[in-house]
């Protein structure tokens, strides 16, 4: 993923800054274009007014929650990926993230080199969790479902290739290491990730992994 333009929304001018630094050190072709935001009303005209590869977004702002901002930013521009960065990890919030489309969550607390490690991550197409988080979640899903109404699996059918991308995103494989892998296209597999995500009413790849496994899809 080429993180060429970044939008930061975050109240907070420390975290600001600590987030554009960060992403400014990432390595790159050339120096991304870093924009940041302080409310929901400033990144919304920012956002209509130009093209972002990535949105960082805080959980709580002044007028609103993070969640309000990439559900909006589902309706309006979909193919933007966006990342909760946030001091809260309320199992609510993280799983309502990511059923808005979220496509990571991380915690500002960490020191600045795993944020680098989770931010590299999304370059190579990956789904940054905070590993506090991730280890949470995983605890939760052998024993009951996620805090959501899931449709009963024998409603959601997935294609033996789309179960074949689906189990190569659980494993962290990126678009364009499993079009490598299957000796598909990227765009290809983007066309079947989309379908994926429809079928499973989900907005993100974590999100589509959890699902499917909660309904028996995926081991």
């Amino acid at each position: 993923m080429e993180l060429s333009s970044i939008l930061i929304i975050d109240d907070d001018a420390a975290s600001l800054a600590r987030l554009a630094r960060l992403v400014a050190e990432l390595p790159a072709n050339r120096a991304p274009q870093i924009n940041t935001a302080a409310d929901l009303v400033e990144a919304r005209t920012l956002l209509q007014a130009h093209h972002f590869d990535l949105a960082l977004v805080d959980m709580q702002l002044p007028d609103g929650t993070g969640i309000d901002l990439i559900g909006w930013m589902q309706q309006h521009m979909p193919q933007l990926q966006a990342v909760i960065v946030s001091a809260f990890a309320e199992e609510e919030a993280i799983f309502a993230a990511l059923r808005a489309g979220a496509v990571g969550y991380l915690l500002k607390d960490r020191d600045d080199i795993e944020l680098t490690v989770a931010l590299r991550s999304l370059q190579r197409g990956g789904a940054p969790i905070d590993p506090m988080i991730a280890r949470r979640i995983l605890a939760l899903l052998p024993a009951t479902q996620l805090p959501v109404a899931v449709p009963p699996a024998a409603n959601v059918h997935l294609s033996e290739r789309e179960l074949g991308i689906l189990a190569h995103v659980a494993q962290g494989y990126g678009n364009r290491e499993i079009a490598e892998l299957l000796g598909l296209s990227r765009l290809t597999i983007e066309a079947h990730t989309r379908n994926i995500y429809r079928k499973l009413a989900v907005g993100s790849r974590t999100a589509a992994v959890y699902e499917a496994r909660a309904m028996g899809l995926l081991p």
